[in-house]
């Protein structure tokens, strides 16, 4: 019942992080932004069914469903980033070979 734990904790990680190394590119920035947007889905889902601050007999397994969650957010901004630079690659790549051209 606690899933939503990992994701916030990943998002104040981040926020810190931003703010001890400067780095405020729009890259970390979207990041954080999604990991909130999981840590306050699952608030408020959990909201909803009137079992917000419960701690289930399996925290262990809450947990790792909120370790999936963030994996899977962190996954998802990690195709959106790299998306274009590796389509751009296997375009250079496919000249370089002959198989297409520019």
């Amino acid at each position: 019942m606690v899933c939503y734990i990992i994701p916030l904790i990943a998002t104040v990680i981040g926020f810190i992080g931003r703010k001890v190394f400067h780095k405020e590119d729009a890259h970390s920035f979207w990041l954080n932004i999604m990991l909130f947007g999981g840590a306050f889905f699952g608030a408020i889902d959990h909201f909803w069914h009137g079992e917000l601050f419960l701690i289930s007999t399996n925290w262990v397994m809450d947990l790792a469903l909120g370790g999936v969650i963030t994996g899977g957010i962190a996954a998802s901004w990690g195709v959106i980033i790299f998306k274009p630079k590796i389509t751009e690659s296997i375009h250079h790549l496919g000249y370089i070979l002959g198989i297409s051209k520019k």
